[in-house]
């Protein structure tokens, strides 16, 4: 899957989950300070990324993702080897 997909689809699972207008998923965005998405949501948007992308996040790493761009470029990172 190339990262233009990778990046779809996460934007795609967190305006869904999040009950956010896909537009307003961008990469600078904080998901908690600027797209309200809670403790709840964001475990829920981990287990959605290993269902439909194959990649877990250990709950450690996933409270240290703080924007769409971070959860984007490691998601992206274990998706795609180098």
């Amino acid at each position: 899957m190339a990262a233009e997909e990778i990046t779809s689809k996460l934007i795609d699972i967190i305006a869904d989950i999040g009950d956010i207008p896909r537009d307003e998923v961008q990469n600078e965005k904080y998901l908690i300070d600027d797209l309200d998405i809670d403790s709840l949501s964001l475990v829920e948007i981990g287990a959605t990324i290993e269902d439909d992308l194959g990649v877990a996040i250990p709950d450690d790493k996933l409270a240290e993702l703080k924007s769409v761009g971070d959860l984007v470029d490691y998601v992206t990172q274990q998706a795609i080897p180098s």
